[in-house]
């Protein structure tokens, strides 16, 4: 991928959308072709094809699959058979699927371009919700990301989700300022393995800059929810840091008590007590506006099996704060943005129209 694109912002990324849409058919007919050029010789190509790279010879013998038609190939390069098996590129990773959809968790192959293609989907994102709630860029989003524990494979290949991935990659870890994607949570506490402390850590680095929040969220419905009840149970130690400016005793990871640090720079008795005011309620309907005052949407996956969420998202918001999809993805690839992301999560359209 041409690394211009991976810089790409405001209309910049907006006129990219356009020029990519507006003659969608030529741009899929190019992406195939050189699919096709940079495949051609792998095996899996070379059984249904014979060498060929002819585009519509590609759409008569290569069959539609599901992935246990390929899942031996899979297997055979994680046991550490070549790459050429499925891909023209070196296999760097092998990508573990949540299994949020099918229940049950796939391997799939990754190569070390993948990482420019999320960037590039990751970079359209905030122009389009610019356009919808503006002034995104002069705050801060309480974004709660985790990473999962990683495997080897057989011939020692990473095995990990692709969330897992990202977060450790240069693209994230090494990624410019930028005001629109300003997060409370340190990278650190991102990045910390022990979920528990993660968890602590970025709540307690949400709640010390709530009146700066824009925006919430957690890549899934469950997770948000999961912080919440975290919330619910820790309040008090969170709000005793917050007032002291001191950080938790529990908290073990050098990495998290180190930007912690700098996080509770000092006690900070007034900002405890509103937390505790608000904490304390005997209902937490509406919690999120009350921490939160300023957020205006929760951006969170909420189709699909995480759409049972909803209705405990729109009791901790009292229904103030809609509820955001900002793109189409799986651990097998991100299909695509969403250019109406204020509209009800579970419409959908394509465009072009398929």
């Amino acid at each position: 991928m041409d690394g211009k694109k991976l810089e790409y912002k405001g209309w910049a990324a907006l006129k990219e959308i356009e020029k990519l849409t507006e003659k969608a058919d030529e741009v899929q007919e190019t992406i195939l072709k050189a699919i096709l050029m940079q495949n051609g010789e792998t095996e899996y190509l070379s059984k249904h094809m014979k060498g060929s790279t002819d585009v519509e010879k590609f759409k008569l013998h290569v069959p539609v699959i599901t992935y246990k038609d390929v899942c031996n190939y899979i297997q055979r390069i994680a046991n550490g058979e070549s790459s050429s098996l499925v891909t023209g590129r070196r296999v760097t990773e092998m990508l573990c699927s949540s299994g949020t959809s099918a229940g049950e968790p796939k391997l799939m192959p990754s190569i070390a371009e993948d990482l420019d293609r999320r960037t590039f989907v990751y970079n359209l994102i905030m122009p389009i919700m610019n356009q919808y709630v503006p002034g995104l860029d002069e705050g801060k989003a309480m974004f709660l990301y985790f990473i999962k524990a990683e495997m080897s494979t057989p011939c020692g290949l990473p095995a990990r989700t692709v969330l897992t991935s990202y977060y450790k990659s240069k693209h994230f870890k090494c990624r410019t300022r930028d005001a629109f994607n300003d997060f409370t949570s340190p990278d650190q506490a991102i990045l910390c393995k022990d979920s528990n402390q993660s968890m602590y850590c970025q709540l307690l680095s949400g709640l010390v800059h709530r009146l700066q929040v824009l925006r919430l969220g957690a890549v899934f419905a469950s997770a948000f929810l999961r912080a919440i009840s975290f919330l619910e149970r820790n309040w008090g130690r969170l709000c005793n840091d917050i007032r002291s400016g001191v950080l938790d005793p529990t908290i073990t990871d050098p990495e998290c008590r180190s930007c912690m640090s700098m996080v509770l720079a000092s006690p900070n008795p007034c900002l405890a007590d509103e937390i505790e005011d608000i904490c304390s309620h005997t209902s937490w309907k509406g919690i999120l506006c009350q921490l939160w005052p300023r957020a205006k949407y929760i951006e969170a996956v909420v189709t699909g099996s995480m759409a049972q969420y909803i209705p405990a998202l729109e009791y901790y918001s009292e229904g103030k704060l809609p509820l955001v999809c900002t793109m189409y993805a799986s651990s097998e690839c991100y299909f695509g943005v969403n250019l109406k992301p204020l509209c009800d999560p579970c419409r959908r359209g394509l465009h072009p129209p398929a």
